[in-house]
């Protein structure tokens, strides 16, 4: 049996009409062919009009083609900064950065499957996905009382989303075989290629990424120079980089396709290359955690494809022009109490601890973000998503918000359904992986957010997919 009769069976009647996929890929064809000719007929008129367009197709997508409209929300995620470097070097430095608005937009789109699906989300154990959409606009709600509307409502952005996106996947779960397939093509592409230009970013020093580091002054991303930079690839900063790249090789340690292990090659250089130690700690998680939960014959397969990676993998990485900068960041783990950056971190933390769980009913959301004695708008970073969440929602707000997440990824280990879905599995265990990061970093915002949230709830998509299958006497299937 294959995946759609899986899919279309016993809940036939309940199934999405099918469509052909040619409308799709002419709309998205379409955003790409507008895109190219303004930018080198008119560039500085993307800033508007990219996000205009491409909400119009992520709209599109999402009332007919549901599985497309995950991946071309992915991709915007994964692409927006680098389309905004490329309009800012050909047309001028733009401080405001508009276009950086397209994925929220696009995936905000998920608030109507919130509106739509509430009720019956609680009966199918929606229940902790609503608790944190409503600790959310509770610390929305917070914030507008004491800081400037616009401010509120970009922030609550960076934390609404990605919740709304993994409600959206779990409420969705008849469409998981979809998902699944989806999920895991975009994922490939996207390790082969951001990989890749994160290789070549750090080799070259592309212009538009030169001209970007010196406008941001971002000292903690690199030098302006070939080799000097600290890889960030298409994406904002080498943390949210990085994290993409530990999903993608975590999820390709199921894939033993030759293209599966080229793209695996470039992204293990790259991943490398973000000298990010907190993703370099998740992955060892979620591969731990993977481990453990495949099934034997699994386990072995994954094992293999991990010998034959490392075998490609060490020895590139351990020459130069990659040896010295990758070598220096892992001898820093042995020597952790010597790293300045790991000092400023607990400085951080001892000072900020205090201020964060001093409030019972939080900051709001909004509240990190203070003018700086040169007029500008500048975020207070906390260095961790567990001081951020009680910062901005206190006690009343932060607890539940938390208490969801953890019991979503309790929920999800839990039964043996999954075992034999290799995919579910890594869902999971990404799950897992970044939240072990949020010790170190806010990661249940913006991109990181996306992609925390999103697994959560194809993770638990796939747990109520796979049972449902058993209790029809459907088994699992690939």
């Amino acid at each position: 049996m294959n995946d759609q009769s899986l899919l279309s069976y016993p809940y036939q009647q309940h199934a999405p009409k099918e469509h052909s996929p040619l409308f799709a890929w002419l709309a998205i064809g379409s955003l790409i062919v507008f895109s190219i000719a303004c930018y080198f007929g008119a560039a500085s008129l993307l800033r508007q009009a990219f996000p205009i367009f491409s909400l119009c197709v992520g709209i599109f997508l999402y009332l007919r083609y549901p599985a497309l409209y995950i991946g071309f929300n992915w991709w915007l995620w994964f692409l927006i900064a680098i389309i905004r470097r490329l309009i800012d070097y050909k047309s001028g430095w733009d401080t405001n950065g508009f276009i950086l608005i397209t994925p929220y937009l696009v995936t905000l789109i998920t608030f109507w499957t919130f509106v739509k699906e509430l009720p019956r989300s609680l009966r199918i154990g929606g229940f902790p996905f609503v608790v944190a959409i409503m600790s959310v606009f509770y610390g929305m709600a917070v914030g507008l009382i004491s800081y400037d509307k616009v401010v509120v409502f970009r922030t609550a952005l960076d934390w609404l989303v990605p919740v709304l996106y993994g409600f959206h996947v779990f409420v969705k779960w008849r469409d998981y075989p979809s998902y699944r397939q989806n999920i895991q093509t975009v994922f490939l592409w996207c390790v082969l290629i951001t990989g890749a230009y994160g290789i070549y970013q750090y080799l070259v020093a592309p212009e538009w990424d030169k001209f970007w580091l010196i406008q941001t002054k971002l000292t903690t991303m690199g030098n302006p120079k070939p080799l000097g930079i600290r890889v960030w690839s298409t994406m904002h900063s080498p943390g949210p980089f990085a994290n993409i790249m530990m999903v993608g090789l975590l999820i390709l340690l199921n894939n033993v396709r030759p293209i599966g292990f080229a793209a695996s090659i470039v992204g293990y250089i790259s991943f490398l290359l973000t000298v990010v130690r907190s993703a370099w700690g998740g992955w060892v998680v979620g591969v731990v955690s993977l481990i453990t939960n495949l099934r034997p014959k699994l386990q072995m397969r994954l094992a293999v494809t991990a010998i034959i990676l490392a075998l490609c993998v060490v020895p590139l990485a351990t020459i130069e022009p990659f040896g010295k900068v990758i070598t220096e960041r892992i001898e820093s783990i042995n020597n952790i109490e010597k790293d300045q950056s790991f000092n400023d971190r607990s400085n951080t933390y001892d000072r900020k601890l205090g201020i964060a769980l001093s409030s019972v009913f939080g900051q709001g959301i909004g509240g990190t973000w203070v003018i700086d004695k040169d007029g500008k708008l500048v975020n207070i970073v906390l260095d961790s998503g567990i001081l951020d969440t009680f910062f901005a929602l206190g006690w009343f707000g932060a607890i539940p918000y938390l208490g969801a997440m953890i019991f979503i990824l309790y929920n999800s280990f839990l039964g043996s359904e999954n075992r034999k879905d290799s995919f579910a599995c890594t869902a999971r265990s990404i799950s897992l992986a970044i939240f072990f990061q949020m010790i170190f970093s806010s990661l249940m915002l913006g991109l990181s957010g996306i992609t925390l949230w999103g697994f959560m709830g194809i993770a638990m998509a796939a747990k109520k997919y796979n049972s449902s299958q058993i209790a029809n006497g459907f088994p699992y299937q690939k």
